[in-house]
């Protein structure tokens, strides 16, 4: 679904040039919560922007459901992407149910758009997945401002889901957060993945969280693949190279919200008038 090969990115200035990211090859399946691991600055979330699209790679290729990425199809493949930033991106200002539905722009016209007019179908797809996501249809039409930190986040995955994409792309989604919430937030993507049948790709600071949810656990260090495996071969991985023992973690998962077992509404394109 999404293949990297032999990726490479550097910035350049006066003084110096830094490779953001070195020579990265990897491929991600549909139905894969992929963990993303390293420090500040080991190149994470510029890998994130090369696979978005929002910056040009200077080597490598990447692909995404089989069509390389470049300049000329960068929208159309932008389309098939669900972003999840770190402060939630939301227009406070704005209803849930209109936050969600910006996730829609490439197929609703701009008109439309400016003045929130919704049909019928794409207001029941808004509603759908914020119902998916663990908030109650009251939601729906509270300003993104006046909720809390996690609900809003839950918004933002809404919005991301609402495009029926092939992929998310999560960059430190819980940093903004507390650890109950943050672990709550990491329950919904990886069920999105799982259920909905979508890679997702997400960046960490947190090695132990990354052990507790991930499928796999990707490592970047000074821009370059470090380890690719499973949390469990990480785990004996770090102690190889002198990272501490991720501790085991027996919070309970009773009552995390779920995803349903609901029949999925129409795509944002499906909705159009």
């Amino acid at each position: 679904m999404l293949s990297l090969n032999s990726v490479s990115k550097s910035f350049s200035d006066r003084k110096e040039t830094v490779r953001a990211v070195q020579n990265v090859s990897l491929e991600i399946e549909r139905g894969e919560f992929c963990v993303m691991l390293g420090h500040s600055g080991a190149g994470k979330s510029t890998l994130l922007k090369l696979i978005s699209g929002q910056i040009d790679l200077d080597e490598g290729q990447i692909t995404i459901d089989g069509q390389p990425l470049s300049r000329r199809n960068r929208r159309q493949l932008q389309h098939r992407i669900g972003m999840v930033h770190q402060h939630f991106e939301l227009v406070e200002r704005l209803s849930c149910l209109d936050n969600v539905m910006l996730g829609c722009l490439p197929w609703v016209p701009w008109r439309r758009s400016v003045l929130r007019n919704w049909n019928r179908l794409e207001r029941a797809a808004a509603c759908h997945w914020l119902q998916r996501v663990g908030l109650e249809p009251g939601h729906a039409s509270r300003p993104a401002g006046q909720i809390s930190g996690g609900q809003q986040q839950r918004v933002a995955i809404a919005r991301a889901l609402i495009r029926r994409p092939s992929l998310i792309l999560a960059d430190e989604p819980v940093a903004s957060l507390d650890p109950q919430t943050g672990r709550s937030i990491l329950t919904l993507l990886r069920d999105a993945a799982h259920q909905v049948n979508i890679a997702v790709l997400c960046n960490l600071h947190q090695p132990e969280m990354a052990q507790e949810f991930a499928d796999r656990i990707i490592e970047l260090s000074h821009g370059k693949l470090q380890f690719d495996g499973t949390p469990a071969a990480w785990s004996c991985h770090a102690r190889g190279v002198g990272g501490a023992p991720v501790a085991n973690d027996t919070i309970s998962r009773k009552g995390r919200p779920h995803f349903g077992e609901q029949a999925f509404p129409p795509s944002c394109e499906q909705a159009k008038r």
